[in-house]
């Protein structure tokens, strides 16, 4: 699996206070309040492709998610898909290896043209010939052959069972495009895109992007507003306050400092401006890394030591505001196969005797030099404040005399390929609400990781039996198995799973239904009065 964009770019979702409370701007209406009941969201993150076969980052899907359909989709609050463009869908036989879509009646592109099972083909064969590295392919790589017995009917056969081909296929990866409009083999680089999905996209630029709602879509979503404005502020988080502060946006989405949601959450000037943090759930989660060929952390000693040192509590309570909570598992908590098997080894407290036993037990008498290594520039900027307090933390103990070293992303990911980190940090938000989606990637062949770990009993039969599994209800028992050797050999250990908010300002409903463990952001359930 090739290592892809889809690593958290920020730590949390947006909170808005740095201006708002300070009384800027007018009461009155403003671009955020234009009739018709459409809206303007502002959010940090870029979109930075309109095409489904190139775009994997939070942004490019959150356009994909309401301008195209998928054969599935996942309803609000659920992390099980449901049929969207398709009347139905389902694996043939007994195993998980043949799986067959039949699709609704009367699908349209917004430009009027026929969706047919030529068109879903089209799209996957599509993303999987151009494989680019900015490109969702691996969520297609169980694909080994598609066929289409008629204009409704879409065949899948798989290489290997893969139970979780359907919440794959309803992520973005599986857009479908109109094979009329986009090259076979090339991206299309125009900013335009055509789908069949709730929303049509009208215009975009570095900017903003505009989308109308799609008069010819037929599936399951019903829209609630005219139109969505989507006005991007990359990086620029005293922009986007002032933003929603002077009534410019409706909603702001993702992006902003830890603080400024907990300063906003429960305030009395907020409500008196009629500005609202909307909290929802979330699965996105942040791990400390560990390179197992490393002179230090290479010994398990070390590894257990910090296991036993770190204080997460204090960590999402200084750091994050308690916009976070303690992770002590690789499963994040609303997800199957979550377990406690960090905090069953290695407590939810600090234990320096236990570390420094793991310590001696290793062999390891003085004190351990470390260096940690920080990109804000990916994960935002209360990262390097975080490790920081890691540092500190460890070094209290007396048993390290730790240190922390920041870098921009480019050279972080250089860093990280060419072995030269011990211990690192790594954030990730899923492409579905599945534990496969947050072991494979970790501990598959070729993982993401980039530290050396390597258990044959995981890739050869524990994931592997996981992704055969047609019901995700009932794959606990070799998740758990999984995250209890992880936690015992210490590749990389978790550190807190993230919320999701969105700050809204006026009569705005429905973003509650938005913010879910799908990571969905839903344009059609959101409504202004």
């Amino acid at each position: 699996m090739k290592a892809r964009n889809k690593w958290l770019t920020a730590p949390l979702a947006a909170g808005l206070a740095a201006g708002l409370l300070s009384g800027c701007g007018d009461e009155g209406s403003g671009s955020g309040d234009s009739g018709g009941g459409s809206l303007v969201i502002g959010m940090s993150d870029e979109v930075l492709s309109t095409d489904p076969a190139a775009g994997y980052d939070p942004g490019s899907w959150l356009l994909f998610n309401n301008v195209f359909q998928s054969l599935l989709s996942f309803p609000k609050g659920s992390s099980m898909p449901e049929p969207e463009a398709a009347e139905s869908c389902g694996f043939e036989g007994s195993g998980s290896t043949v799986y067959r879509c039949k699709l609704r009646d009367g699908l349209k592109f917004s430009n009027g043209n026929p969706l047919t099972s030529e068109d879903v083909k089209f799209s996957f064969d599509r993303v999987r010939k151009i494989d680019s590295e900015a490109g969702p392919m691996p969520l297609l790589s169980t694909i080994d052959e598609i066929r289409t017995p008629d204009e409704k009917t879409v065949v899948f056969k798989l290489s290997v069972p893969d139970a979780t081909f359907p919440s794959k296929i309803a992520s973005g990866a599986g857009s479908i495009v109109d094979h009329r409009e986009y090259p076979a083999d090339a991206l299309r680089t125009d900013g335009k895109a055509v789908g069949s999905g709730p929303y049509k996209l009208d215009s975009y630029s570095k900017e903003e992007a505009a989308f109308s709602v799609n008069e010819g879509y037929r599936g399951t979503a019903e829209t609630r507003n005219a139109g969505v404005t989507l006005k991007f502020f990359p990086g620029d988080q005293k922009a986007l306050a002032s933003a929603l502060g002077e009534g410019d946006v409706d909603v702001a989405y993702r992006g902003l400092p830890a603080e400024e949601i907990s300063e906003l959450q429960g305030s009395a000037a907020a409500d008196d401006r009629g500005i609202e943090v909307v909290e929802g759930s979330s699965a996105e989660v942040q791990h400390l890394v560990f390179n197992v060929d490393d002179a230090v952390v290479g010994r398990l000693g070390v590894r257990k030591a910090i296991a036993y040192l770190i204080d997460r509590d204090a960590l999402v309570r200084d750091v994050y505001q308690s916009t976070a909570t303690p992770l002590y598992s690789i499963i994040p908590a609303g997800i199957a196969g979550h377990n406690t098997a960090f905090f069953d080894l290695y407590g939810g407290e600090p234990q320096p005797q236990k570390a420094e036993q793991a310590l001696r037990s290793a062999g390891i008498s003085g004190k351990v030099k470390l260096t940690l290594w920080s990109t804000p520039s990916r994960y935002g900027p209360a990262t390097d404040q975080e490790f920081k307090v890691i540092a500190k933390q460890l070094n209290a103990s007396g048993l390290f005399d730790a240190t922390v070293k920041s870098v921009d992303f480019e050279e972080y990911e250089k860093g990280i390929a060419a072995g030269k980190y011990g211990v690192y940090v790594k954030g990730w938000v899923p492409d579905y609400p599945d534990p496969d989606n947050f072991t494979q990637p970790f501990f598959g062949e070729g993982n993401v990781l980039g530290n050396n770990y390597d258990n044959k009993r995981i890739t050869g039969s524990i994931l592997p039996e996981a992704a055969g599994e047609s019901d995700r209800t009932a794959v606990d028992k070799p998740y758990v198995e999984l995250q209890n050797l992880v936690a015992q050999e210490l590749p990389i250990l978790p550190l807190w799973q993230g919320k999701q908010y969105a700050v809204a300002r006026g009569d705005v409903a429905g973003l509650q239904w938005t913010l879910d463990a799908s990571t969905v952001f839903r344009f059609w359930e959101i409504e202004k009065a």
